[in-house]
């Protein structure tokens, strides 16, 4: 049982449509499919704009977002509050690109009057972009993209953004804000396995797209912009998994995102009202809590043998620490095609853990009852 912030848990109808023999991918039947689904992504994205497939991770479509819109010697900012936020330091800076942070504490929210300032100091406008991770998926903590992202139109950057595990999980509403570059995984909100990522890109960055000079290929997002456009890939894509996000943007749709968003908040609230009840810290605030994760700092238990309880004696499998969070904080993923019922599920198996290791700073059934009144509210 997954319940880590990726690879989430797909759904059966996914998975048999993925079972399903390959087809040719330059056949007329791919074609009607890949129409499908690109109508299907753009109303995820709540855009009019390209939504593009790519065969890479989600760290591939960040990349291809930086590469496709910048030069060499481009200065950029780039929020950096957790493992991503520094990966995305490093990606730009291993382009040859003018990389300034704008830092917080592992745990804390980017602070969008640090951008306020970076960006109103920049008479000159020689800063291109700025690179935001949405839902930190190290610690548990949603930026606040929305504000960060007004100062950015104030001063006429690129805005690009890591929505890797907030797209799905809660509203990025890409024109409604302007957003130019948004990157996304098939592993998180969409319910698939790894495999596909997703670049929204805006009529803003193709215009960058002109005279941007880094060098790009494989990740070069023109031909996929011409290809989608007849409904059609400029390289070999992974067919099945086509047939699994078929199936899972039509399962989306089905709930409507609303639904899907009022879901993913509803286990967000449930699951840390758990925490609480059974007496374990909570890393981050509740202001700025990831629909997708929770990150937990235990402090009269071990947070690796929590998780390795977990996973041998209930095959529920929670995420660790990373960097110097390893053995710190354990993390509960609470995305994609996730229920009720495993909220619950997860736990209880946490309360009989803890028992199990000796912890008694709580009293028995608090999680479930608590996480319950939430569900059932």
């Amino acid at each position: 049982m997954l319940m880590i912030p990726g690879p989430t848990p797909v759904p059966e109808p996914v998975l048999l449509a993925m079972a399903k023999h390959p087809m040719g991918h330059r056949s007329g039947e791919f074609s009607a499919l890949m129409g499908e689904v690109t109508a299907g992504l753009k109303w995820l994205h709540q855009t009019t704009n390209d939504v593009l497939v790519l065969a890479a991770s989600g760290t591939g479509a960040m990349e291809a977002g930086m590469i496709n819109f910048l030069s060499a010697g481009d200065k950029v900012l780039v929020g950096n509050n957790g493992k991503f936020g520094e990966r995305w330091g490093k990606v730009a800076r291993a382009y040859g690109l003018d990389t300034q942070e704008i830092t917080a504490e592992w745990g804390k929210p980017l602070n969008p009057d640090d951008f306020k300032a970076a960006l109103e100091a920049d008479t000159a406008k020689a800063i291109k972009a700025v690179i935001v991770t949405h839902s930190e998926t190290s610690t548990g903590v949603l930026n606040d993209l929305e504000t960060i992202n007004r100062h950015v139109k104030a001063h006429g950057a690129l805005i690009m953004v890591d929505a890797v595990t907030s797209l799905g999980a809660c509203s990025v509403p890409v024109d409604e804000w302007g957003l130019d570059v948004v990157a996304s995984g098939s592993q998180k909100g969409y319910m698939l396995p790894p495999g596909l990522a997703f670049v929204s890109v805006s009529p803003k960055a193709w215009d960058a797209y002109e005279t941007a000079t880094l060098p790009k290929f494989y990740l070069d997002l023109k031909p996929y912009s011409q290809g989608a456009a007849k409904n059609t890939t400029p390289f070999t894509p992974p067919v099945n998994l086509f047939f699994g996000l078929h199936a899972a943007l039509q399962m989306m749709q089905r709930e409507g995102l609303a639904a899907i968003f009022a879901r993913h908040d509803r286990q967000r609230r449930a699951t840390r009202a758990a925490m609480q009840a059974l007496n374990l810290p909570l890393f981050g605030a509740d202001d700025c809590a990831s629909p997708a994760i929770t990150a937990v700092m235990p402090q009269q238990v071990e947070a690796e043998q929590i998780r390795s309880v977990m996973k041998k004696q209930f095959d529920i499998a929670l995420a660790g620490g990373q960097d110097h969070l390893k053995g710190k904080i354990f993390r509960i993923g609470h995305l994609g095609f996730v229920g009720d019922r495993d909220i619950l599920t997860a736990v209880s198996a946490l309360e009989a853990t803890l028992t199990k290791l000796g912890y008694s700073q709580f009293t028995p059934g608090a999680g479930v009852s608590a996480a319950g009144q939430i569900l059932l509210g």
